[in-house]
C-alpha cells in the first residue's frame, strides 16, 4: 500500500511528497522499489510557483546549541555566557546562534530532492532573537523558476521561519537548480534568453 502525502498549492495544484521510488546501487529489487521518504525525485517542471510546505516543530535545546556554539568556535557571550546574558545583556536571556536557527530552518523543510543542487542564499534577515527552549517551525515556497542552462533550470525558495504562537524570527530566500526532465521542451525558452543577452549588450 502507497502513502500519498498531498501538499495545497497557492495555484489551486497539489504536490506529492515522499512516494517517489528511485533505486540505489547495492539495494536488493523489492526494497529499491519502495518509495523512499523525503529523498524526492522531482525535475524543474515538478516545481510550481506558490507551492509551500509547513514543517514539523521543533524545540531547540540546551546541549544542542551549546554543541552548535562549540563546533564553530562561536563563543559569543549572548550564545554562552549565562551570566553576561541575564545581568548585562539586552535580551536578558541567552540566545540560540542566528546560524544554527538558519541551519535548524533549513534542515526542517529540506526535501532532499536528487535532481537538484544548492546555487546560494539571497537576503537572509535575523528578524527575532530565538531562545533556548523556544519552539520553531518553517514555511517554505516555492517563488519562481527561469531556465538557466542546456541541463537544468534555476529556482528561487523561500524559507520563513517561526517561533512558538507564530512570530517570525528568520526569512531567507533559496536559489536552487533543477534538473530537467526532457530538455529538448526547453530549447526555445533558452534561445529566447540568450537573444535577450545579446540585445542587452548591444
Amino acid at each position: 500500500m502507497r502513502t500519498v502525502i498531498r501538499i495545497a498549492s497557492g495555484k489551486g495544484q497539489m504536490v506529492e511528497i515522499g512516494v517517489h521510488a528511485r533505486g540505489l546501487p547495492g539495494l536488493p529489487q523489492g526494497h529499491a522499489a519502495i518509495p523512499v521518504w523525503n529523498a524526492e525525485d522531482w525535475y524543474f517542471e515538478d516545481f510550481t510557483a506558490g507551492d509551500k510546505i509547513r514543517s514539523l516543530r521543533r524545540t531547540i535545546a540546551e546541549g544542542e546549541s551549546m554543541a552548535f556554539n562549540s563546533l564553530v568556535m562561536d563563543h559569543h557571550p549572548y550564545v554562552s555566557d549565562e551570566r553576561f546574558a541575564v545581568e548585562e545583556g539586552v535580551f536578558g536571556r541567552r540566545l540560540v546562534a542566528g546560524a544554527f536557527v538558519f541551519s535548524l530552518g533549513l534542515g526542517l523543510v529540506a526535501t532532499n530532492c536528487l535532481n537538484s543542487f544548492s546555487y546560494g542564499y539571497d537576503r537572509l534577515r535575523f528578524i527575532k532573537p530565538v531562545f533556548i527552549g523556544d519552539t520553531i517551525y518553517t514555511i517554505r515556497e516555492n517563488l519562481s523558476k527561469v531556465v538557466h542552462n542546456e541541463k537544468m533550470g534555476k529556482l528561487r525558495v523561500s524559507y520563513s521561519v517561526y517561533k512558538n504562537e507564530g512570530a517570525l524570527v528568520l526569512y531567507a530566500e533559496h536559489l536552487l537548480t533543477a534538473l530537467y526532465r526532457d530538455p529538448a521542451n526547453h530549447t526555445e525558452a533558452l534561445r529566447a534568453k540568450a537573444a535577450e543577452k545579446e540585445a542587452a549588450r548591444g
